[in-house]
């Protein structure tokens, strides 16, 4: 029999709190699904960086584009984290439910 494990999901709850996905380790509809918004959440966090890049090499760049970009960027590190923290949650030896500390 498989151990039951708390995933912590890619998303925030209604009142911003964690989301946690009770598993087996199957790949259920809820997991595959948060799989697949992990991918998109990194996905966005790349091009994200592609564009800081070009935006910063460009001296006329206007204070508001950089601070859309600061916080789309911050948006973007936050998810990365969460997918880390998940992940890392995952591996074997890694935190239980009790010690998440996702601040998003």
């Amino acid at each position: 029999m498989d151990e039951i494990r708390m995933r912590l999901l890619p998303w925030a709850g209604s009142d911003g709190k964690p989301c946690f996905l009770s598993t087996d380790g199957s790949s259920g509809y809820v997991a595959r699904l948060a799989d697949d918004i992990e991918a998109v959440q990194l996905d966005i966090g790349a091009q994200l960086v592609g564009h800081a890049q070009a935006l910063l090499d460009d001296p006329k760049a206007h204070p508001g584009e950089l601070r859309f970009l600061s916080a789309r960027l911050t948006e973007a590190l936050c998810d990365a984290l969460r997918v880390a923290e998940s992940r890392g949650g995952r591996l074997p030896g890694g935190r239980d439910e009790g010690t998440y500390s996702s601040a998003t």
